[in-house]
């Protein structure tokens, strides 16, 4: 429980303040892609008999690269190329854990998460990576603000909107891959949209949007830690769980608040 702590508050809060320039950006579902990406690298991994975060970490991250060439190019928008990567992905780690009989137990940990298992490598690996996520970001965040709310005024001011847009999209890369252990591929998408779609409601400025994202993110991992400790039920789904309706009640706050 003390890893899975650490962890899941690491990992809350990476999804959490990555997730209000992705919603802004309207790019939020692009959790979903990668984690499915990182499913089917992870499947490889574990067939071949490689490490599974080590192997995932540059396949994730050059497929998020790849999104955002796409989008760019214009051969598919944002949720076209999110839904192509994803759907493909998912189907190539179906097939692989399939042909290998002795990793079901192990595919089915980074499906449905599985946080109460983590390593002592895993986590020193995810503390390191995590804290180098939320240190990158914090030393950018004018930058990405920038780029969340008018990327052509920030590319005309010349802010490097496009390596901000390419740090964002690797950042994003990293933070799914090692949310794989505590939601899992199906449910990480929940940890990047909820905390910040439910501060939306609740501040009308950027600063005060990441910071209530990230009280909302720490909150619902240890409601759900908490909830799935004393009511033995799976980790991942009750923190997404929770977090579903902290965001409900912002809403209700939000829509009172308008009148």
């Amino acid at each position: 429980m003390r890893r899975a702590l650490l962890v899941g508050l690491l990992i809350a809060l990476c999804c959490a303040v990555l997730g209000v320039p992705l919603v802004l950006r309207r790019f939020a579902m692009i959790g979903d892609g990668l984690s499915h990406t990182a499913f089917a690298a992870m499947s490889v991994a574990l067939a071949v008999g490689w490490a599974p975060l080590a192997f995932a970490l540059p396949v994730v991250t050059l497929a998020s690269v790849t999104l955002l060439y796409l989008s760019d190019r214009g051969h598919l928008k944002g949720d076209g190329a999110i839904a192509m990567i994803s759907t493909a992905a998912m189907a190539i780690g179906v097939a692989v854990a399939s042909l290998s009989r002795g990793i079901t137990a192990d595919i089915s940990s980074y499906l449905f998460g599985s946080i109460l298992a983590i390593s002592p490598e895993e986590l020193t690996l995810t503390v390191l990576l995590s804290l180098t996520v939320l240190g990158v970001y914090l030393f950018s965040f004018n930058r990405i603000f920038a780029i969340s709310f008018d990327e052509d005024f920030a590319k005309a001011s010349g802010l490097g909107a496009n390596f901000y847009r390419m740090l964002l999209a690797i950042l994003t890369a990293i933070t799914v891959v090692l949310g794989l252990r505590l939601v899992g591929a199906l449910l990480i998408g929940g940890l990047i949209i909820f905390p910040s779609a439910g501060a939306m409601h609740l501040s009308h400025t950027y600063k005060g949007v990441v910071a209530t994202a990230a009280g909302l993110a720490v909150a619902a991992m240890l409601g759900g830690l908490a909830a799935s400790f004393y009511w033995d039920l799976p980790t991942g789904a009750t923190v997404v769980i929770v977090n579903l309706c902290l965001y409900a009640c912002c809403a209700l706050v939000g829509r009172w608040r308008r009148g």
